[in-house]
């Protein structure tokens, strides 16, 4: 059993090597040919350009749209502000109005 285990890991090991030695970029063929894959490499760096545009103009309609809830969010602040400052002149006259009466009732 330990050595179906051992074999097993080996195997594992041999491969995720494999595969991380395979995943870079592809080596240089001893005649000196370019591979197909550094030939298709200025079209991949246009690709890279344009995929680097549109990061550029996605994070700046992501900070257009952040500072247009900013300002929607300062003017619902501003306007409970308003309302709690009514809500508040409203009830200091209610009370005024009762000591009024109060008084009135008095005399």
């Amino acid at each position: 059993m330990n050595k179906l285990l051992a074999a097993l890991v080996a195997t594992l090991f041999a491969g995720a090597t494999f595969a991380a030695s395979h995943a870079g970029a592809p080596m240089a063929a001893a005649s000196g040919a370019k591979p197909a894959a550094s030939a298709a490499k200025p079209a991949a760096s246009g690709a890279m350009k344009s995929e680097m545009k549109a990061d550029t103009k996605a994070e700046k309609k992501a900070e257009k749209a952040e500072k247009k809830a900013d300002k929607a969010q300062a003017k619902a602040d501003k306007a409970k502000a308003k309302a709690s400052e009514a809500k508040a002149e409203a009830k200091a006259e209610a009370k005024a109005e009762k000591k009024a009466d109060a008084a009135s009732a008095k005399k």
